[in-house]
């Protein structure tokens, strides 16, 4: 897995599945556990989410210091973690032009070392 080799990539793939995690734990585990009378869900589920978001934190925190991001970049990918479908749509917004931007210096790259004769 390419995306697993950048903190970028490591970060929004454990931001997929930390806003999953948190959109089970409160739209099917929180129900059943008041409803059903079944909290068993909560305490698998929401121990996941929690490992998830840990992790989700730590990833974070490493692509902005590796990526020099701003305080606010940084606080609003962090925000985001404790939002239902926040990690979605710092994904969406914030995390693929990182991408687009780190493809386009990759490209540029390549194009200067193949345009030096040698």
């Amino acid at each position: 897995m390419h995306a697993l080799k950048t903190s970028l990539g490591r970060l929004r793939i454990v931001g997929m599945w930390e806003g999953v995690s948190f959109l089970l734990l409160l739209g099917v585990a929180m129900p059943l556990k008041y409803m059903a009378d079944w909290p068993m869900g909560v305490k698998v589920v929401g121990m996941a989410h929690g490992i998830l978001f840990v992790l989700y934190v730590i990833a974070a925190l490493h692509a902005a210091l590796e990526r020099d991001w701003t305080w606010r970049r940084t606080g609003l990918v962090l925000v985001a973690s404790v939002l239902p479908a926040g990690p979605f749509v710092v994904d969406a917004r914030i995390l693929r032009e990182e991408v687009a931007r780190q493809e386009a210096a990759a490209r540029e790259s390549a194009e200067q070392k193949a345009a030096v004769p040698g």
